[in-house]
């Protein structure tokens, strides 16, 4: 969230003021390390501008320690008791050396880790070099958290067994299987032996390895580090972060929807780049000369002579050169698909990832139409709100569709992690006259109230909003404002996320007045919470639907009450709102909803469905025995079948592209794929179904409704 309080602006200025009497600047005599002034100068920021800061002492040390080990270890692979035990002598002391600026504990924990895994790299090497006996009765217990740490080689060597044997059982069964297919498609099929199949599901976990250790080595100790500092900044809370400078470039493209390059992404792959996907209407895609599978050799600037390799280079290196400024020319070197090498001259620009934008979609049931507007984020551009938003887009999107002669329209919100709060505010003034939309209060500072002050209402008519278990932050602020006014009709799970907090992202080479280190990176920390017009918190308790209904999530733990070091929950005075009389049954539709939904057959089977999946979620102990393993597999596919209907559902609603998008549909083969997949998803949602039969049950009052419902917001 990135719209602060005046007050909290003015703290920050006094922080910052504060700071330039302080040690931050790189020319301090005998403080040349980066991850020192790292360290100091983020838990300086943290003591004075989180809005729950913490106290930094043995208790939160330990706290530390703990999430840090197992960050580092998480199947406890690693590290032995004896490293164990001898890190404990820090456990207590973290707190003392974020003061003291000593990273002494973070270096002892670095070093063992890499000779660890140096030890793990001959330990794989050496298991994979035996066969594994499949017929043998043993078994794994995958809940690690209680798991011992090993206390010699041979203990260790053991349990590196039993992981890699599980991982091979897998592909040891998926190829049995395999051969039973090629043999029932053709009676003639020679059916490989048990000791060849286990040799090729042996070499498939040496590659796996192979990659996992090749990824490892591509790690910096700085991406370590980062590592430690965010055991130490999420101990406020779970959405404090710090972003290494790469981290932070990838926040801005994920919250803006957009990055300047060619329009590709790419993979690692052994010691190559791969172009794993061109990206519509990127430079990539019109320029037509790259393709996926491609593999990138070479890159050379505009500016250079020379192009350098990228091959053996970290992924996060070749894509910093590949990547850049709008309108500058990179020259790739490309080993095609077909073997052959190519030169080719590509103009960066700025490719706009359409997956995190809004789309809408238009239906039509018993002589009325509707729309549907699915908005993944609430993006806007961290540099300049005025440029394309998640709000300006939304407020297009009505438009057409109220061109199409919408009667009803359904905002979906599931899966929506959240984003810009302005955008919130935004988009909830284009469903109601002025008045309060949340309530955002800074640390010992007034409650401020976030209004729509625009009289005009862009859409008046029957208003829906989906949501789930994962629609959170700004997603649960609009839900929240809707179903405070009565404007529309909360559809989902029985709760949303949770998150009621508001986090701004610093940069941190701000706050240097010299800096010989290079990029810094940013902190992002929770500075206010936010609160509903009524004067709910969304923190932990999220928003209760009004019609509630089951969904994969409904039995597992997902939500911020489960996360660690969740702010409380609270409540502060209600704001001055008054609730929208626009419609004549709204209570009377809820309850048509409700027992609809108790009667759907759909629904009855996603709830078994997803009490089946808890279930499988608390095994933790596997056979390894592959009679054992298949029969669970075999066991597992049959109790799936009877949940199988759940993608059979069909409704019996067409959707389509509205006419602007159907032009673009004609020239872009990739959109109209991605329409397709999206408009069958639609046909066959059972929330969506019930969506748009709870718009043909709302009826308006039109002496009460907007005095002026053909008015577009300015």
């Amino acid at each position: 969230m990135k719209r602060m309080k005046k007050s909290f602006l003015i703290l920050m200025l006094t922080v910052i003021i504060s700071a330039a009497s302080c040690s931050f600047t790189t020319n301090v005599e005998n403080d040349p390390d980066k991850d020192k002034l790292l360290i100091d100068l983020i838990s300086y920021v943290l003591g004075k501008g989180h809005y729950d800061a913490k106290d930094i002492n043995d208790d939160f040390s330990k706290e530390v320690f703990s999430d840090y080990i197992d960050a580092l270890d998480p199947l406890k692979r690693y590290f032995y008791k004896e490293d164990i035990e001898e890190f404990k002598k820090y456990e207590d002391l973290i707190d003392d050396e974020i003061r003291n600026k000593d990273i002494t504990f973070f270096n002892l924990t670095y070093d063992r880790l890499q000779k660890r895994m140096a030890e793990a790299r001959i330990l794989y090497k050496e298991i994979l070099e035996k066969p594994f006996d499949f017929e043998k009765e043993e078994s794994i217990d995958t809940d690690y958290d209680k798991l011992p740490y090993a206390v010699d080689k041979n203990e260790m060597m053991n349990r590196w067994r039993l992981q890699l044997k599980f991982n091979a059982l897998s592909s040891y069964y998926d190829k049995v299987v395999e051969e039973e297919d090629s043999l029932a498609k053709n009676s003639t099929y020679v059916i490989k032996n048990s000791a060849v199949i286990e040799e090729e599901a042996r070499e498939i976990t040496k590659g796996s390895l192979k990659e996992y250790f090749e990824f490892a080595d591509d790690l910096e100790r700085k991406d370590w580090f980062s590592i430690y500092i965010n055991s130490i900044v999420e101990e406020f809370d779970p959405h404090t972060y710090y972003f290494a400078p790469q981290d932070k470039d990838r926040f801005d493209i994920a919250m803006s929807g957009k990055l300047e390059g060619i329009g590709a992404r790419l993979q690692k792959k052994n010691d190559n780049v791969k172009i794993i996907e061109i990206i519509s209407g990127g430079p990539a895609w019109r320029g037509n000369k790259v393709e996926v599978g491609d593999y990138i050799m070479k890159v050379r600037q505009d500016d250079e002579e020379e192009p350098v390799s990228v091959v053996g280079m970290r992924l996060d290196d070749a894509v910093s050169l590949i990547k850049g400024p709008k309108g500058t020319k990179v020259s790739l070197t490309v080993k095609k698909v077909d073997g052959t090498t190519e030169v080719i001259d590509i103009v960066r620009d700025v490719v706009e990832l359409e997956e995190t934008y809004a789309k809408s979609s238009m239906v039509k049931k018993n002589d009325k139409a509707f729309g549907v507007i699915n908005l993944p984020k609430f993006y806007f551009n961290m540099q300049d709100y005025n440029q394309r938003n998640a709000a300006k887009d939304v407020k297009q999107e009505i438009t057409r569709l109220k061109e199409q002669n919408m009667d009803g329209l359904v905002i979906d919100l599931r899966d929506n992690g959240g984003g810009s709060l302005q955008t919130v505010v935004d988009i909830a003034g284009l469903f109601i006259e002025k008045g309060p939309v949340v309530q955002v209060r800074t640390k010992g500072e007034s409650p401020e109230v976030l209004s729509d002050k625009d009289k005009n209402i862009l859409w008046d008519g029957p208003l829906v909003i989906l949501v789930n278990e994962l629609s959170a932050s700004a997603s649960e602020i609009l839900a929240a404002a809707m179903q405070d006014y009565k404007r529309a009709i909360i559809i989902g799970s029985k709760q949303t996320y949770g998150k009621g907090t508001v986090q701004n992202v610093m940069d941190l080479n701000r706050w240097m007045r010299s800096n010989d280190f290079g990029d810094l990176g940013a902190l992002k920390l929770t500075t206010q919470k936010f609160y509903r017009v009524n004067g709910g918190s969304t923190q932990l308790e999220g928003v209760k639907s009004d019609v509630v209904v089951p969904d994969r999530y409904s039995y597992i733990d997902i939500g911020e009450k489960d996360q660690e070091n969740p702010l409380p929950w609270d409540k502060i005075p209600a704001a001055d709102y008054t609730s929208w009389d626009g419609y004549i049954d709204f209570d009377q539709t809820i309850t048509n909803s409700k027992s609809r939904m108790s009667k759907n057959d759909q629904l009855k089977l996603i709830d078994e469905n997803a009490k089946w999946v808890r279930q499988k979620r608390d095994i933790d102990i596997y056979s390894l025995n592959f009679e054992k393993y298949k029969a669970n597999i075999e066991l597992n596919e049959k109790q799936a079948e009877r949940f199988e209907a759940i993608d059979d559902y069909k409704t019996e609603l067409t959707f389509e592209s509205l006419p602007y998008e159907q032009v673009l549909i004609k020239k872009d083969t990739v959109l109209a794929e991605k329409r397709k997949r999206w408009h069958k998803s639609l046909s066959k949602d059972v929330y969506v179904e019930e969506a748009i039969s709870v718009l043909e049950d709302m009826k308006i009052n039109n002496i009460r409704r907007s005095k002026n419902p053909l008015t577009l917001k300015n």
